[in-house]
């Protein structure tokens, strides 16, 4: 059962990831060929990530050949659209990427988990599958990386993790409750804007900023 929730979230995370990679691409105006390398970055480099730190080969991701089409075929999909429709697609853009972040900070927490791994290690492979990927497409684009900058986003992966680590939710209909509290809370937190305490070192701005 557990195998078909992982690649069901893998799927799910991919599309989401590498449409949202391929849309920062055509926002950068970069060209068919940055269009994938950004998208594949963003839907595979979390992943990467996380196989460094917990043990794994990186290799692996060279047997995600299904996962890989899906890339290729959403990233295809967006890229022919007309750019009417890829202005509607952006104002759901955070909505895909709530679910790229619940699917895949899932999936990373259940393959720590699978290989014995404690708590901690569990939670920052959640962490880095669920975001490291789009870290990576922001500084690729020149941006900087919102995930630790203005918006609470990591936290709702961290959450994933310990949820799954403490053995609260690893069975399918735990799992998919928790995916959809995940997007739930990511969605609830750009609606209403909610922000981690901050402190700047400008002498304008020096204090703290507790923004929620």
């Amino acid at each position: 059962m557990r195998e078909v929730n992982w690649e069901l979230l893998s799927i799910i995370g991919t599309i989401a990831f590498a449409v949202s990679g391929a849309i920062v691409a055509m926002e950068e105006e970069y060209d068919i060929l940055g269009v994938y390398v950004l998208g594949l970055i963003t839907a595979f480099g979390g992943g990467v990530v996380r196989n460094i730190l917990i043990g794994k080969p990186v290799t692996l991701i060279w047997e995600q050949g299904l996962l890989f089409q899906v890339a290729l075929f959403a990233m295809t999909i967006v890229f022919l659209m007309p750019v009417g429709w890829i202005r509607v697609w952006k104002n759901w853009y955070a909505f895909f990427d709530a679910i790229g972040l619940a699917s895949f900070s899932i999936q990373g927490a259940l393959y720590a988990t699978n290989m014995g791994h404690p708590l901690s290690a569990i939670i920052v492979a959640a962490v880095l599958t669920g975001i490291g990927g789009g870290m990576i497409r922001d500084v690729l684009a020149g941006r900087k990386p919102l995930v630790l900058k203005d918006e609470i986003y990591a936290v709702w992966g961290i959450l994933a993790g310990a949820c799954i680590g403490l053995g609260w939710s690893q069975e399918m209909l735990p799992l998919s409750l928790l995916f959809i509290i995940i997007v739930g809370l990511r969605m609830l937190s750009v609606f209403y804007k909610w922000k981690l305490p901050k402190r700047s070192l400008n002498s304008s701005t020096s204090g703290f900023n507790n923004q929620v």
